[in-house]
C-alpha cells in the first residue's frame, strides 16, 4: 500500500543518521560541512528556482523576479537565498517569498526553510536527492506565499485580482 521508502523518509533518515553518528553525509569537520553545503546548494537551485517560478507564473501572472545568492558565508554561518518579489508584494511593503538553506554556525547540518515558515532537514547529496526536494521547496514556497497573504490581504495576489482564482 505504501512505498517502503518513500523519499521525505529517506531524507529524515539520513537526518537521523547523521544526528546519530556526529557527520553530514560523509563529512565531518565544519569545513567538509560548508563545502558540502555549497554542493547541496548548486544542486538545489534548479528546484528552489522551478518552485518560485511556478508561483510566480500560476499565482503571480509572471509580474514577479526570482533574485539568489547562491551560497555564501552569512553572520550566523553558511547560507543561500533564494527569493521571488513582484510590485504588488513591494507596495504593501511585506517580505518577498523566501526559500532560505542555512547551515547555522550552531548547527549539526543545514536545514531548509522558509521566510515565515519553519525548518526542514537538508540533507541532499546527490542529484536525485536534491530532485527529491522538490516536493518540500514547492510547499515552502506555496506556504510562504499564503503567510504573506496573512501578513496583509489577498490582495498581493494578483490571481486573485484579475480573474484567475476559483
Amino acid at each position: 500500500m505504501y512505498d517502503a521508502d518513500p523519499a521525505h523518509a529517506a531524507a529524515l533518515l539520513r537526518h537521523f543518521a547523521d544526528l546519530r553518528d556526529g557527520t553530514h553525509g560523509d563529512a565531518v569537520s565544519r569545513r567538509d560541512k560548508e563545502e558540502l553545503f555549497a554542493a547541496t546548494v548548486e544542486l538545489l537551485d534548479p528546484y528552489a528556482r522551478q518552485a518560485l517560478d511556478e508561483v510566480n507564473a500560476h499565482l503571480l501572472l509572471g509580474a514577479g523576479e526570482v533574485i539568489a545568492t547562491g551560497a555564501r558565508k552569512s553572520k550566523g554561518g553558511t547560507e543561500a537565498i533564494w527569493a521571488l518579489t513582484w510590485p504588488e508584494q513591494r507596495v504593501a511593503g511585506v517580505n518577498p517569498i523566501i526559500l532560505h538553506a542555512f547551515y547555522g554556525t550552531g548547527f549539526h547540518h543545514p536545514h531548509l526553510r522558509g521566510g515565515t515558515v519553519g525548518d526542514w532537514p537538508l540533507n541532499a547529496f546527490t542529484p536525485e536527492q536534491a530532485a527529491a526536494e522538490f516536493p518540500t521547496l514547492r510547499a515552502i514556497a506555496s506556504a510562504e506565499l499564503h503567510n504573506l497573504v496573512f501578513q496583509r490581504d489577498y490582495r498581493i495576489i494578483p490571481a486573485t485580482i484579475r480573474g484567475r482564482a476559483s
